[in-house]
């Protein structure tokens, strides 16, 4: 079973600037993701921009993954 930190480092390999927190149980995680490379994006799009960088991991390895994806700002503003 994977674990937050398996994921974290998955994550953070195909979206190098981002800021990546993952908390978890081994099957249910939950990930904060931070990117400027989201501005713009839709949440469609940025939800595809972290499957991309899991991979087939997100089919094989993780159950279930909840996650925020923010823009720098947009995490500023909710006062993390």
């Amino acid at each position: 079973m994977p674990t937050p930190e398996d994921i974290q480092g998955w994550i953070q390999a195909g979206l190098p600037r981002a800021e990546v927190r993952v908390a978890g149980d081994g099957r249910h995680f939950e990930a904060v993701i931070v990117d400027d490379g989201f501005a713009g994006q839709s949440l469609l799009a940025r939800h595809q921009m972290v499957y991309d960088a899991l991979g087939a991991r997100m089919k094989a390895d993780i159950h279930a993954l909840s996650m925020q994806t923010l823009t720098p700002d947009e995490h500023r503003a909710r006062g993390a």
